[in-house]
């Protein structure tokens, strides 16, 4: 199967699971609210060009919107941490090493310490941000920090087990030059 028709078919699952299941789950409490959908975002390949990453993630956030009648909501955050990606995976791996030698990020790519804190510090950004959003202020902020918290927590304990259920064959680049 083709990277592109891969990622195609993330896509609309990931679309599919936050529109059609997420999203109509009854609040847990008032804080937590779900949300699964940016992890297409930081599942993209590492050789995606910046600016087709960027134009992707404000694509995929766009149809979030459209979907859940929130327009601009999801797409700003998508955009943001589709900046972002870059400059930590930078951080997190060996620039020669893993990189050139495997397709897109994981726990075989990356290993499960750098993996978690990439995919953590995201999910913190990407959730901060869109309750920031959300709400145009902080009102309360120990219920602002709170809600940030809850729904990063639910989100985080999402991405693992959805990385546990299915799970991704470590593809390696056969022509690195």
């Amino acid at each position: 199967m083709s990277d592109l028709f891969k990622n195609i078919i993330r896509f609309i699952l990931f679309l599919f699971v936050q529109v059609y299941v997420l999203s109509r789950v009854p609040s847990l409490h008032q804080f937590i609210t779900p949300y699964l959908y940016f992890l297409f975002i930081l599942w993209l390949p590492f050789s995606i060009n910046r600016w087709l990453l960027l134009i992707v993630a404000f694509a995929f956030g766009m149809s979030t919107d459209y979907f859940l009648g929130t327009p601009g909501l999801h797409a700003a955050p998508c955009v943001l941490i589709a900046y972002l990606r870059p400059f930590l995976l930078n951080l997190f791996i060996a620039q020669e090493s893993t990189e050139q030698s495997f397709v897109e990020p994981s726990v075989k790519s990356m290993g499960w310490g750098p993996y978690s804190f990439y995919i953590a510090l995201l999910t913190f950004i990407h959730h901060f941000y869109l309750v920031l959003i959300e709400w145009l202020s902080f009102g309360t902020f120990l219920y602002f920090i709170g809600k940030v918290a809850a729904t990063t927590g639910v989100s985080l304990l999402l991405i693992f087990i959805t990385e546990m259920l299915f799970f991704r064959k470590a593809k390696y680049r056969t022509n690195a030059a």
